[in-house]
């Protein structure tokens, strides 16, 4: 007897088997229904974090609570770190002979050239800096979900994998610095479509978009690390090992950047001097980190604002080391070995620094999540119901010039 589609058995998602480093077909991505239905998810949520923005400027305007106005329409993103990219856009990192050796110097080369390179070319079309560097994030996170979607496909046996990885990482906590004029959209845009052409067996293109992605972020090395042993665990043959020569180009923007530091200041190791002068980069012991976090976060020692901060410090530190055991035991290493050496570089300075606003660059951890969600769809309602309101939270903080990571 027949049996038909309504007495079938359900079939539900299965975890992912652990990976498997084969060659791959090279092709040409295309932009199809599910694509659209991504970017159509980026719009909205874009449109959220805008109307955010809109109210930061009436609720918070910069001249107080009895302000007849609001700020100007971009003064919510023109925080923090924006400043540095743009005095670097504007007057590049030396301007006037000034440098380390001058009094009260901000120590601007501890940030990598690629973003205000891109920032002062669209400047030439876009005259108002802030619209310029909030449409490079708006432009470069179009592309990175767009990547995000399609390596989660390639991860996740499920229809909906791409729309539910990039609608975790959309709502993340941290997703304000997505739309902010600030390195993570544009590094993704680069770094998520080298690892989609890894995946493809395509490394020229890989190593070019690798490349770059160095010269925008310091993550861009460990990047270049695990698509190196991604390489190792695929290739097969002779002809499959004629591509590793490529593996070596995204060593020229680290190089030429120190190369021009060294140029202008005789110091060959420049950058690191300035994020240990500027944000207390110096080497610790990984539980020396810890300590001095914890006791800024929980030692009644600082302002009640930046003790959170730091303990979203703490726990961010202890979801990424619960996110290479996971990929350790699915055996997918090179995505261990790049979430690994970031944990390692943002774990050893005095204190950490900025590791909630990096998972926005994990993308394992989203994928993972997703696939989480389609085995236990109520993982998915609990995700959105705690994720949204501290993404609007963290958003409010940084539009409101407190830190937030």
């Amino acid at each position: 007897m027949p049996v038909t589609a309504a007495q079938r058995p359900a079939v539900t998602p299965r975890s992912p088997a652990p990976a498997r480093y084969t060659k791959a077909v090279p092709g040409r991505p295309r932009l199809g229904p599910d694509d659209r239905e991504v970017l159509w998810l980026y719009v909205l949520t874009r449109v959220g974090i805008w109307t955010t923005a809109g109210a930061v400027r009436w609720l918070f305007p910069a001249g107080g609570d009895r302000a007849p106005r609001p700020g100007p329409l971009l003064s919510p993103w023109q925080q923090w770190d924006w400043w540095h990219y743009l005095h670097i856009a504007q007057d590049g990192y030396f301007p006037a002979g000034a440098g380390p050796w001058t009094a009260g110097w901000d120590n601007r080369e501890a940030f990598l050239p690629g973003f205000p390179l891109a920032l002062r070319a669209v400047h030439a079309v876009v005259p108002h800096w802030a619209a310029a560097g909030a449409l490079i994030s708006f432009l470069a996170g179009g592309v990175a979900v767009l990547a995000l979607a399609r390596i989660a496909r390639r991860h996740l046996p499920d229809a909906q994998a791409g729309r539910r990885t990039v609608l975790f990482f959309l709502l993340s906590p941290c997703a304000v610095f997505l739309a902010a004029g600030y390195t993570e959209a544009l590094f993704l845009a680069l770094a998520l479509p080298a690892w989609s052409a890894a995946q493809r067996g395509n490394w020229p293109a890989a190593a070019v978009l690798a490349c770059l992605a160095c010269s925008v972020r310091a993550s861009g090395l460990f990047l270049v690390a695990a698509l190196v042993l991604r390489f190792v665990l695929a290739a097969r043959s002779r002809r499959d090992w004629r591509a590793a020569p490529w593996l070596c180009l995204p060593a020229l923007a680290p190089a030429a950047y120190s190369w021009y530091l060294h140029a202008k200041t005789g110091d060959w190791m420049a950058w690191r001097h300035a994020q240990e002068r500027g944000w207390y980069r110096e080497f610790h012991a990984p539980w020396e980190a810890w300590s001095h976090t914890w006791d800024a976060a929980f030692g009644h020692t600082q302002p009640t604002g930046y003790a959170l901060m730091w303990q979203a410090e703490l726990l961010a530190m202890v979801v990424g080391i619960a996110l290479v055991v996971l990929l350790v035991r699915r055996r997918q290493w090179p995505e261990a070995l790049y979430i690994a050496l970031t944990l390692w570089a943002l774990g050893t300075s005095y204190w950490y620094t900025s590791i909630p606003r990096s998972t926005l660059l994990w993308w394992p951890l989203w994928i993972a999540l997703a696939g989480w969600s389609l085995r236990r769809p109520r993982v998915r309602t609990a995700y959105l119901c705690v994720a949204g309101p501290l993404s609007t939270l963290v958003a409010v903080t940084f539009m409101t010039g407190h830190w937030a990571g």
